[in-house]
């Protein structure tokens, strides 16, 4: 039992000290000189001083050998054999060949290897390498700083001299991958055999180039031949810049104003040593706290490989030294080192190299790129270079557009100052016979490019587009090949410079040429002849339908017969009142009633004839009211259709079903090649009338117009200004509808040219200073000035035509007065005739009546005369026989004739006592007895 127990205790002891036993891992090196072996070792003890006692390092050193296969040789004699977890490489002290042997025997064993002076771009391939990383970037990573130096200069364009070697390949396609997003294009790329004695023919090509900046990876060898060379051909004059790696910036024969990188910390090996070793000595902790480490291979005889190297190598790129004596030390994953630090540098007029920026940091940040200090740029100048061929004499294409450019042809002799004093010289080439005809330019973008040539500082010559076109992208000859047209296409071939002339900027344009800022924003608007109204006699009646106007009038006369059968059958009626004073001529009858209808309806007026009962005055109140409602209608109508009409657009706008859903009776177009028909062509919603009018459209705008005039065409879509232009100059034009595909004109000029920012920055000016608004006010509101009678912001106002109408009814009203005037006469003469005749009748009834009273009253006296005498003569004499009265011999009577025509006259002697009293008159009938003409026989 007891020696159990000391069994036990003995167990435990041993467990203890195996617990305690530190893991050792030894690092191996192959330096270039013995004093950066003594830096080694001394920076692994120091290393043991800051690791957790867990871990000890130990190490062991070879020197590198130029011959390749001896340093892998010695990499197998001297290294494998100490069982080395990892390794740091130089190069060979007599040179600065890679150490490539280093890192094939490693890597063989999945043994990390940390390169401290190896740029080569070869170790970044991860197929070949995979167990390599460096604590310096490979020479490639200068086309990250190329990148940021082209942004901070605004160049866009560039040349590339590059060697056809694995270096050479390697920048060439990380530059071109990282200028492709940021649409920095490459011009050319010139490629040169390393080891050439002359390279003039490659450079030749730099002489046609447009780009003067250009970029050079070179040895050092091959940099001091291909700047004799450039020198020779006279490339590093005032108008290039150069921009070279470490390598070409060294070069002896290096022109004036060469700028050239040089990495910081990069050639101190001792501080790489350092930083290496802080890096294997993180990383190797966490592995071996984490992770149970095997032993490497011992042996180059053994064919196996390190089953824990790979761990150790993903710990090895995970770990980050932030302070290091380089700076900040990390790695991506191609084990290449992250975030180096480059000075920039540049060779002044004396041949001396200074410092003039700075590009990277110990920690990243937004702009990595810091510039100070002047630069010295060749040539001897301060001025940056613009970094393209620069040419002060512009060429200029324009196209024959009112108002912004009016063209007009030179007659023989004739000089452009002669015909307008602001008009510039400019030329047409025919695109089919090639004749040239010479023309004055003047109007609102020539003046602009005049004041924009005085600001920028540059000369101009214009011509005219050959094709008349403005530009779009068309197929060549119904072929599948398809060009630009038109000023675009004379841009790209490089026959103009820049475009000046109302181009529409849209992005089919914007992908192959550069444009300013709009000088002017503009949409589009569709030009159609007016649809006058013929005024007609009954225009005042327009406000209310035909039905309407028969309802009202009908309501008139119902509401009139209601009022007088309410006023007539009501009790309290004029008709009705007993004690009331008015006659019955007073009440309200028939006629009466109508004219109270009219007249409230009308608001005139009522002097007679007012309803007097309840009942009929409530619907007189209410059709007082129907007609305050009536009246006002009619009189807000009548503005709208009277007062606010104009010749109106025979459409509405873009959304007109006659645009929308085309017919062959209805033509529309537009101006081929133009930016309105690629915006139609852009458009889906559009796509019908794109259809509709790809075949229709026009050449120019001005023979578009023209058939507006004539009528051959219903609607013309083009831009705002132009239009409007037009419309203001011809009464018989119009505007259609609201703006739509708003956009902007601006200048075009060539790819990624020098002068584009300038010239925009120029239009800009313009802008702020008014200069602008004045052409608009000199070109296209002046010579919109429009002797139409009525502006189109204005309401039209009423003139005679409008109004015919009333004064047609007035005059209407007059005629028919006068006629029933007429009628009135005629019919109170018929009507005076006929009472005459009765007043006759009755006169000749009353003498009649009379004369047979006399006659009654005459016989009674005769017969008593006689009775008197025969009484007398009975008495004197004997009595005599009577006379009777049917005797042969009787008493003359007068006719009634004769009775009738007897005068009449007033007598105070005779009164008749037998009704002869006539409307307060006294008529005496003559006694015939009193005639002595009168006899009794």
């Amino acid at each position: 039992m007891a020696a159990g127990f000391l069994a036990t205790l003995l167990l435990i002891g041993i467990f203890q000290q195996t617990i305690a036993k530190p893991f050792v891992v030894t690092i191996g090196a192959a330096l270039s000189s013995e004093r950066h072996q003594d830096i080694f070792h001394q920076a692994v003890q120091g290393l043991n001083r800051h690791i957790s006692p867990s871990v000890v390092f130990n190490s062991t050193s070879i020197l590198m050998d130029a011959n390749p296969i001896r340093s892998a040789l010695d990499v197998c004699d001297k290294l494998l054999p100490q069982n080395i977890y990892a390794v740091i490489a130089s190069h060979p002290n007599s040179s600065d060949q890679s150490p490539i042997s280093v890192s094939y025997t490693c890597g063989f064993y999945r043994i990390p290897v940390i390169g401290i002076t190896a740029r080569d771009s070869a170790f970044s391939d991860q197929n070949v390498h995979s167990t390599f990383l460096r604590t310096v970037p490979s020479y490639s990573h200068q086309a990250d700083v190329w990148v940021a130096l082209l942004q901070h200069f605004k160049w866009t364009q560039v040349i590339l001299i590059v060697g056809t070697d694995e270096e050479g390949r390697s920048i060439l396609s990380r530059f071109q991958t990282l200028a492709e997003p940021i649409k920095i294009k490459i011009e050319k790329v010139i490629k040169f055999v390393p080891g050439e004695n002359n390279y003039t023919a490659p450079l030749l090509n730099i002489v046609t180039a447009q780009s003067r900046v250009i970029l050079m990876s070179a040895s050092l060898e091959d940099a001091e031949q291909l700047y004799l060379d450039a020198i020779y051909l006279r490339l590093t004059g005032d108008d290039f810049a150069w921009i070279v790696t470490e390598q070409a910036f060294s070069a002896l024969s290096a022109p004036i104003g060469l700028l050239g990188l040089h990495l910081i910390n990069g050639s101190n090996e001792d501080a790489h040593i350092r930083d290496s070793i802080s890096i294997l000595g993180h990383g190797f902790e966490k592995a071996i706290k984490d992770h149970n480490i095997t032993q490497p291979p011992s042996r180059c005889q053994d064919m196996g490989t390190w089953q824990d190297g790979e761990l150790v190598m993903d710990y090895l790129r995970k770990t980050k030294l932030e302070d290091g004596e380089t700076g900040q030390v990390s790695f991506n994953e191609q084990g290449d080192r992250q975030f180096p630090v480059y000075e920039i540098q540049n060779i002044n007029e004396d041949n001396k190299v200074f410092a003039v920026g700075l590009y990277g940091s110990v920690k990243p940040i937004i702009e990595p790129l810091r510039m100070a200090g002047s630069i010295t740029w060749p040539g001897g100048v301060a001025v940056q270079p613009k970094g393209q061929k620069i040419s002060r004499n512009l060429t200029v294409v324009t196209i024959a557009e009112k108002p912004f450019v009016d063209v007009y042809k030179l007659k023989p002799g004739e000089v452009c100052s002669d015909v307008k004093e602001k008009s510039f010289y400019c030329s047409h080439t025919n695109i089919t016979t090639g004749e040239v005809t010479h023309h004055c330019c003047s109007g609102y973008c020539m003046d602009m490019l005049n004041e924009i040539s005085n600001i920028v500082n540059f000369t101009f010559s214009i011509h005219l587009s050959s094709d008349g076109l403005f530009g779009s992208f068309e197929r060549h000859n119904s072929s599948k090949q398809r060009h630009w047209n038109g000023m675009i296409g004379e841009l790209l071939s490089h026959k103009a410079d820049i475009i000046v002339a109302p181009l529409t900027i849209n992005p089919e344009r914007a992908k192959v040429i550069d444009f300013t800022k709009p000088f002017k924003y503009q949409g589009l608007t569709i030009l159609v002849k007016k649809t006058t109204k013929d005024s007609s006699l009954a225009s005042f009646l327009q406000p209310f339908q035909d039905t309407l106007w028969i309802l009202v009038g009908l309501s008139v006369h119902v509401v009139a017969l209601v009022l007088y059968l309410l006023d007539r059958f009501s009790p309290f009626g004029r008709f009705k009142l007993a004690k009331s004073e008015d006659t019955e001529e007073d009440a309200l009858n028939l006629s009466s009633a109508m004219w109270f209808a009219w007249g409230v309806l009308l608001n005139s007026g009522i002097g007679e004839g007012t309803p007097r009962s309840f009942s009929a005055r409530v619907l007189g109140m209410v059709w007082a009211g129907f007609a305050m409602i009536i009246v006002a209608s009619y009189t807000a109508n009548l503005a709208a259709f009277l007062v606010l009409d104009r010749p109106e657009a025979s459409i509405s706008g873009i959304d007109d079903p006659r645009l929308r859903n085309p017919n062959e009776r209805y033509r529309y177009a537009t101006v081929t090649g133009s930016a309105v028909e690629m915006y139609f062509k852009r458009q889906v919603e559009l796509s019908t009338m794109y259809r509709t009018m790809e075949n229709k459209n026009y050449p120019t705008a001005e023979e578009a117009i023209e058939e507006i005039r004539k009528e051959d065409l219903q609607a013309f879509i083009w831009d705002s200004p132009r239009l409007e232009f037009e419309a203001a100059r011809d009464c018989n034009l119009v505007t259609a509808g609201e703006l739509f595909g708003r956009s902007g004109l601006g200048i075009g000029l060539q790819k990624n040219s020098p002068w584009t920012q300038e010239v925009s920055l120029a239009v800009l000016k313009l802008h702020e200073k008014g200069f602008m608004e004045k052409l608009d006010n000199e070109w296209i509101l002046a010579e919109s000035t429009s002797a139409c009678p009525e502006s189109n912001s204005a309401p039209a106002t009423l003139g005679l035509t409008n109004m015919a109408g009333v004064f047609m009814m007035v005059a209407g009203g007059i005629v028919a007065g006068v006629l029933l005037i007429f009628v009135e006469i005629a019919y109170k003469r018929h009507r005076g005739l006929k009472e005459k005749e009765l007043e006759l009748a009755r006169n000749a009834a009353d003498r009649w009546r009379g004369n047979i009273e006399k006659r009654r009253t005459l016989r009674q006296t005769l017969q008593k005369q006689r009775e008197e005498q025969i009484h007398s003569n009975a008495l004197r004499k004997p009595p005599t026989p009577p006379i009777r009265a049917n005797s042969t011999s009787p008493i003359r009577r007068p006719s009634f004739n004769e009775a009738m025509g007897q005068k009449i006259l007033p007598s105070t002697n005779y009164t008749p006592t037998h009704g002869c009293q006539r409307s307060g008159r006294t008529v005496t009938w003559h006694n015939p007895a009193h005639n002595a003409d009168y006899n009794i026989i």
